[in-house]
């Protein structure tokens, strides 16, 4: 693997976005628009982590080899970060979607409390780089007991975020890659090409917004690009369109 400079992160600044489930990646991951909205203020000391369960290595062997080949067991992830607004629809983040707001105006604890579905977005900023993680699936609950523990520090709700399979998709979350090159355009193929050579994949159909298409005629039966979240694509001669030219 070569050296990189350009990959590396020092996380500046970030947040932290919730949408319907199913809700694409948007276009632009500095100004997502809506449906995506920000949780709220989150800290700045205990800003994110990714804890597992499951993963376990058995080892399956024969009489003959008795290390012949190793099975892991399912592993789920967990994504957490703390909470810092106490507001309504914070408050139901953690103790529970089904929290009832009472006729006093106070929000109830609910007995059977029941995790929020979502689609969940972290970006994280880094001077010009800017590093995201998207699920288009997720369950976000409590994922530690709170403690107001000094008069000086904000009080804080400890968030788990749980990214679960959406649809036909074999992977629960994505992440974005540093260091890549920017696409400027995009040409006609089976699949085509982004430009200049080794770009990165656009994103979705928003994020092809800013490609020019070569050639900018409409493309030709059976041409398209592929996006980063596994779609199609082509140019109908005016705008980008979802799926194969015909």
């Amino acid at each position: 693997m070569p050296l990189n400079d350009n990959a590396t992160l020092v996380v500046g600044a970030g947040n932290y976005l919730t949408a319907p489930v199913g809700t694409s990646l948007p276009g632009d991951l500095l100004v997502p628009v809506s449906p995506w909205a920000n949780v709220g203020h989150t800290s700045l000391e205990d800003v994110f982590g990714i804890t597992s369960e499951g993963g376990e290595a058995t080892t399956i062997g024969t009489l003959q080899n008795q290390s012949l080949r190793t099975k892991y067991s399912a592993r789920t992830e967990t994504m957490t970060f703390t909470l810092q607004q106490f507001d309504k629809d914070a408050l139901r983040l953690y103790f529970g979607a089904n929290a009832p707001e009472l006729p006093d105006g106070t929000i109830g604890v609910p007995a059977k409390p029941e995790p929020t579905k979502a689609a969940f977005l972290a970006v994280f900023i880094d001077g010009e780089n800017h590093f995201a993680l998207y699920a288009p699936k997720a369950e976000i609950y409590r994922a530690d007991d709170m403690a107001i523990s000094d008069t000086e520090s904000l009080a804080g709700l400890p968030l788990g975020v749980k990214p679960m399979t959406y649809g036909s998709n074999t992977w629960t979350y994505a992440v974005t890659p540093l260091g890549g090159t920017i696409a400027t355009g995009a040409s006609a193929g089976s699949p085509g090409a982004y430009t200049p050579t080794g770009a990165a994949p656009a994103a979705n159909l928003a994020a092809l917004a800013s490609i020019i298409a070569d050639p900018t005629t409409a493309w030709t039966a059976g041409q398209y690009v592929v996006l980063g979240d596994g779609s199609n694509a082509y140019w109908d001669g005016t705008n980008w369109a979802a799926g194969t030219a015909s």
